[in-house]
């Protein structure tokens, strides 16, 4: 199992508490970061967004790929996923930028595609906005052009959406075992979008579910996959975490942090996101509270009860969990000493 978070960059997770002592600085996020490594960390999710989700539009929010430059300059080990989304940034371009980021982080640089869900944001900043399934078709095509020129000397393409001439990118991404290019991540729940992440990604990440419900959902899209012929895909999952010493203290957490106010600063985005995305279920108030569904993920709890979590999550087939946590540099100290280096001591004691 490989441990990553999602970098904090709207300054929190939580829609019901207004300050969760997690600026959205880079102050902040390069302590975060830098720590992370320390602890054991794996990799940082770096959302892409330039309107403020959780906090509400007027908030404060990084900027994805000017932060995922700088901590590749002032970390060392740690996997940077970055979000890109099509319409914001045309496929070639963002195959250079991307290859150029690359080589600073050593190559440690992967993408978490995301088919662009939210209207008013692409309207303030003059991005075209597409309707459901013609933002994958845009997709399929943004893929095809940056992972062709990023293997191929003089690369042309001409589609619907995108057309490039005798395109040369040098150099190209860094090559290392196993990985012949930046692992390209994305997620979705709509036929469009497993279709999609079957034939061109390599690595599907799921909202939070149950293990049980993550297991199905883990073996349709192997099936999907094994059609094409393709290597298998990595799967991740979304979690928040809350660790208490006692499972009471953890559920009055759980019961501060979902106590829902709908005047809140970011549920009218998040109704906005609800109509633009197809979601294979329905989701509440409570899934309001964190974003991604975290909370069904059930990593609350004690340290052995969010151990033995976890120990089911992989035996559904998740290799790597994107958690979250508030305040979020306080709780990952916590969550690793308490959780994530001992399971990492008995995987090496399991493996002797």
């Amino acid at each position: 199992m490989r441990f990553g978070y999602w970098l904090p960059v709207f300054g929190g997770w939580l829609r019901n508490v207004e300050d969760e002592a997690m600026e959205a600085s880079w102050a902040y996020v390069r302590r975060l970061a830098q720590r992370s490594e320390e602890l054991g960390f794996d990799l940082t999710l770096i959302a892409e967004l330039n309107l403020n989700d959780i906090k509400g539009i007027h908030a404060p929010s990084l900027e994805a790929w000017t932060t995922a430059a700088a901590l590749a300059a002032v970390t060392t080990r740690l996997e940077l996923m970055v979000a890109v989304r099509p319409t914001f940034h045309p496929p070639a371009l963002l195959a250079k930028q991307a290859a150029n980021l690359d080589h600073i982080s050593g190559g440690r640089l992967s993408l978490n595609v995301v088919s662009a869900w939210w209207a008013e944001e692409a309207r303030q900043y003059g991005a075209p906005f597409d309707q459901h399934d013609d933002r994958y078709a845009r997709t399929s095509e943004w893929l095809d052009i940056v992972t062709g020129v990023w293997s191929r000397p003089v690369f042309s393409y001409s589609g619907r959406y995108y057309a490039v001439q005798n395109t040369v990118l040098e150099p190209k991404p860094l090559p290392r075992p196993g990985r012949p290019r930046p692992v390209l991540y994305a997620g979705g729940e709509s036929e469009a979008a497993k279709q999609l992440i079957a034939q061109k990604c390599d690595a599907y990440l799921m909202h939070g579910d149950p293990p049980e419900r993550l297991r199905v959902k883990i073996d349709d899209m192997r099936r999907r996959r094994e059609r094409w012929g393709l290597a298998p895909l990595q799967f991740g999952v979304a979690g928040f975490v809350i660790l208490r010493s006692t499972e009471a203290e953890a559920r009055q957490e759980l019961d501060r942090i979902t106590d829902v106010r709908q005047s809140a600063a970011g549920y009218a985005n998040y109704q906005e996101w609800l109509a633009n995305t197809k979601l294979e279920q329905r989701v509440s108030l409570e899934d309001y509270s964190v974003s991604n569904r975290g909370l069904r993920t059930g990593l609350v709890g004690t340290a052995e009860q969010v151990a033995a979590r976890i120990a089911e999550l992989e035996a559904a087939g998740v290799d790597l969990l994107l958690l979250q946590f508030s305040p979020q540099f306080e709780e990952m100290e916590r969550f690793a000493e308490q959780v994530l280096q001992p399971v990492r001591r008995a995987s090496a004691a399991a493996a002797r």
